[in-house]
């Protein structure tokens, strides 16, 4: 469960909208943009050990998957953290950015939940599913259901298949694609819902006790701190990763997640 002393702080943390371009070449303050749950949380642990060496951290929280990318690229934050390779992938296809990989630091083994039903064994026919509407969480979401056998894609490794891809669906299942951050709130209104781990948390959701099919340890789904090219030999950006893939960091995730988040490092 979330600590109520830790989201209070994360409240204190400023929603993005803009600004942060007057601090992307301060020497003292790097800027980042992440999701609230986890990537915030992971961050808040680590701002004090950059602080000792000189680095004042600034979190910017977004509550979607889009302006964080926007913002890194125009230049007005310098990293974010909260994103798949897949989704990046498509994003800067769809968008003409260039963002980059810059360090892999966490999985968050993707779920899916019901209100009604105990075991996805009792999915009835023509049951609704929701799923992300955008290409890399659809083809995660779809996967998952095809590697339990409840459907069949065309090309079971198409990491961005859609509902259009999918070759056999025994039970008929009803498939809703709906805005990723939705997806929790609409939980009591279909059958199953495949949310991603940081909204099923941010939900109040545990993933490894409430989640009806799961994804393992072994997921490809890594986190990454992304930026653009030249954020790589950014000494900031260096000092962060170097503090995001500590045992510090390691232990951090173990203790808060109980495996609902994994080190990727």
């Amino acid at each position: 469960m979330i600590r109520r002393s830790l989201l209070a702080a994360i409240a204190l943390l400023p929603l993005a909208a803009c600004g942060g371009s007057k601090t992307a070449n301060d020497p003292n303050m790097l800027t980042v943009a992440a999701t609230a749950v986890p990537h915030a949380e992971i961050l808040a642990q680590v701002k004090p050990a950059l602080a000792k060496q000189g680095v004042n951290l600034d979190v910017k929280v977004f509550n979607d998957y889009v302006q964080p990318n926007t913002q890194v690229a125009e230049g007005r934050i310098t990293v974010n953290y909260f994103q798949t390779e897949p989704y990046l992938a498509s994003f800067n296809a769809a968008r003409g950015t260039k963002l980059v990989t810059i360090a892999g630091i966490h999985v968050e083994p993707f779920g899916a939940y019901s209100r009604k039903w105990k075991r996805i064994g009792d999915l009835p026919a023509g049951a609704t599913v929701a799923i992300p509407n955008e290409p890399s969480n659809s083809g995660r979401a779809l996967r998952l259901l095809a590697t339990a056998g409840i459907i069949t894609l065309k090309n079971p490794d198409d990491p961005s298949a859609t509902p259009r891809d999918i070759v056999a669906n025994p039970k008929k299942l009803r498939f809703r694609e709906l805005e990723a951050a939705t997806l929790p709130r609409v939980l009591g209104e279909v059958d199953l819902a495949l949310i991603n781990t940081n909204y099923a948390l941010d939900a109040k959701l545990e993933p490894t006790r409430d989640a009806l099919l799961i994804e393992g340890k072994d997921s490809p789904y890594v986190n990454y701190v992304v930026g653009l090219e030249a954020a790589k030999t950014d000494p900031r950006v260096q000092k962060l990763v170097a503090a995001l893939r500590s045992s510090e960091t390691r232990a951090f995730i173990a203790h808060k997640y109980g495996g609902a988040v994994l080190p990727a490092f």
